[in-house]
């Protein structure tokens, strides 16, 4: 008789938030129903440092998602019996305090739970204190030099301290910013034991974390055959990757959820903001998913392999936010007929008016105005549709920022005049008159890793002295392979005749900010398709598409991924200075996949009369 073979280990974790302010039920769904071996939670962006920076210069004790503990309290009991561990980075600024506030939560609960807090990505006090030892640090992006007064700087960690405080007996830890992927990638070099020399091995665990990081987006949420899912919004599945030693995983979701794990939700999240698909870097690994290949082995079942693994970049990313003066956003609605430009003629009358006394009161221009009237197309800039009947209802957003905080206060003085003094129609001013919020912006950074400890602290054991993880310093990013040139484009098929059709009917797409660039994932629907997609979407054209939001230093650069039949574009200093900073409607670019999809593609009319009649 033969030996019994023993079942390979396979890790189980489930992301219960995509973001801060995520629903509070995700937990819930995964705990009673996901089988975990971890739950984990991102709360992490860069607007979300910068909103996480303006509320602890209220409040110094803020700076952290309270929300995490709020939603672990009623579940402690239950992560305690199926021994489920917990991995966050709801620390924000203030770790510290957040493993404090909940570690008091537990004491109460009587449970017994040992909480890890993972430090040293929080550089604001350096910083502060011995700025002057920094002249030469530029931004990686702008080239701007580094701002006099500096809110708040985080260093981006990777996954070894995670690792370390699960090795040390951790139940719960709670980090500050590290990358996203970091809260997956940690757990799994823990239980499966990989080195961290194991470079393909680490791609794929980065990338199980991409993948799940941005909750119900790997499940059909934010996917563009939205009508697929519509009727399951109300009960959408949180995603589940089970990584094998390998690193092969398969993304899933709790049975009886809404949602929908295909190949093209996943590919769409694959996608979704990694830049150069062939160096996605990242403090523990260089990854390149560019051959990355998809499998539906069930239903709500995808299997994926095929990313790879070179060594780290010896630098950490970091993130700072500074003050750069106020900014205020006024919004109501304008209806009756030719509502759009009443509302043009609105926000141009309120803005000539507040000049005016800004002038007369010796204060300066404006920074910034940003007039969007929403509903007659006006962030489609060139390509909205014109010769349609005007719409009879608007909303108009008109946001302007200034240095000095009571310009800003004479422009929401002088909103509400508009309703008796100007078009008629005017009416739902949304939150009454606006206030100054500061102008929070962006300045991203590279440092050394030797000039940084990561740290693991137990917090609620008698152990409490901070033990600093030593990392891999890897080697110099000029010494990686740098692939982001477009390879030679494959000659269409079948090139004549041609007619075309929106490139929605040929591909999905996904978009997504990094910082002030933007990035947008196309998928085409049909490898024949590929061919014809990569001739018509040149970066001149893309350029072109989108010129009402290129700056003097924008760039378009597209990358390609045959494995998944997909290309990647990165639309460069576009973003308006990104996150809190920027003052359009849409600042972090979620919508400019959805706006591309609408343009114009030639192609062979028999071939996608062919393809289309197949999958109809």
């Amino acid at each position: 008789m033969s030996p019994q073979k023993t079942p390979e280990k396979k890790v189980r974790i489930g992301c219960a938030s995509a973001f801060w302010g995520d629903t509070a039920t995700a937990a819930h769904q995964l705990v009673n129903g996901g089988q975990l071996d971890y739950l984990v939670f991102d709360y992490l962006a860069e607007m979300t440092l910068s909103i996480m920076a303006g509320a602890q210069m209220k409040n110094p004790s803020a700076g952290f998602a309270p929300d995490f503990i709020a939603t672990l309290k009623p579940l402690l009991g239950q992560i305690k019996a199926q021994g489920i561990k917990v991995c966050s980075n709801a620390g924000g600024i203030n770790a510290k305090g957040c493993a404090e506030a909940l570690a008091k939560v537990v004491a109460d609960s009587g449970i017994d739970l040992t909480i890890a807090v993972v430090e040293g990505d929080n550089l604001t006090q350096a910083f502060q204190a011995n700025q002057q030892l920094h002249p030469h640090i530029v931004d990686m992006f702008s080239g701007q030099p580094i701002p006099d007064h500096l809110t708040s700087v985080n260093a981006y960690l990777g996954a070894p301290s995670i690792t370390a405080a699960l090795a040390a007996g951790a139940d719960i830890v709670i980090t500050g910013r590290v990358v996203d992927s970091a809260v997956v990638l940690g757990p799994l070099v823990h239980e499966l034991g990989w080195s961290w020399q194991d470079y393909d091995k680490l791609a794929q665990g980065s990338l199980a974390g991409h993948v799940i990081e941005c909750g119900t987006q790997a499940t059909g949420g934010n996917f563009t055959d939205w009508r697929l899912v519509k009727d399951d919004y109300a009960n959408m599945g949180f995603p589940i990757i089970e990584c094998q030693k390998d690193g092969s995983f398969i993304v899933s979701k709790c049975s009886g959820t809404g949602g929908l794990v295909s190949c093209n939700t996943v590919a769409e999240q694959i996608l979704y903001e990694i830049g150069n698909p062939e160096a996605y870097l990242l403090p523990d690994v260089t990854c390149d998913f560019s051959q990355v290949t998809l499998e539906q082995t069930d239903t709500n079942q995808v299997r994926v392999t095929g990313a790879r693994g070179r060594p780290c970049t010896p630098q950490y990313k970091v993130s700072a936010t500074y003050m750069d003066g106020f900014r205020s956003t006024a919004t109501f609605m304008i209806g009756g007929i030719d509502a759009g430009e009443k509302g043009q003629a609105v926000a141009d009358a309120i803005i000539q008016r507040v000049r005016g006394l800004l002038k007369l009161k010796g204060l300066d221009d404006f920074n910034d105005v940003n007039i969007e009237v929403l509903g007659t197309e006006s962030t489609y800039g060139a390509q909205a549709l014109t010769g349609q009947a005007q719409p009879r209802e608007v909303v108009v957003k008109i946001a302007t920022s200034h240095q000095d905080k009571k310009a800003m206060q004479i422009f929401g003085s002088e909103i509400a005049q508009a309703a008796t003094a100007m078009a008629p129609g005017i009416t739902g001013l949304v939150g009454g008159r606006p206030k100054p919020s500061p102008r929070l912006c962006l300045f991203s950074f590279l440092i050394n890793k030797r000039d940084i400890s990561p740290t693991y602290r137990l917090i609620n054991t008698r152990e409490r002295e901070s033990e600093v993880v030593s990392v891999i310093s890897g080697q110099a990013a000029d010494s990686l392979e740098n692939t982001w040139k477009d390879k030679p484009l494959p000659k269409p098929l079948n090139n004549s005749p041609e007619f075309t059709v929106p490139l929605i009917k040929l591909a999905l797409g996904r978009s997504g900010d990094k910082g002030n660039h933007c990035n947008i994932g196309i998928i085409a629907r049909d490898k024949s398709y590929l061919p014809y997609i990569e001739k018509a979407l040149t970066p001149h054209r893309i350029a072109e598409y989108f010129a009402h939001l290129m700056s003097d230093r924008s760039e378009v650069i597209r990358y390609q991924l045959p494995a998944l039949n997909s290309i990647n574009i990165v639309m460069t200093h576009c973003l308006g200075g990104g996150g809190m900073a920027n003052l359009r409607i849409d600042p972090q670019g979620k919508a400019l996949a959805q706006q591309l999809l609408s343009i114009p593609i030639p192609i062979n009319k028999s071939l996608y009369e062919q393809i289309a009649g197949e999958t109809e």
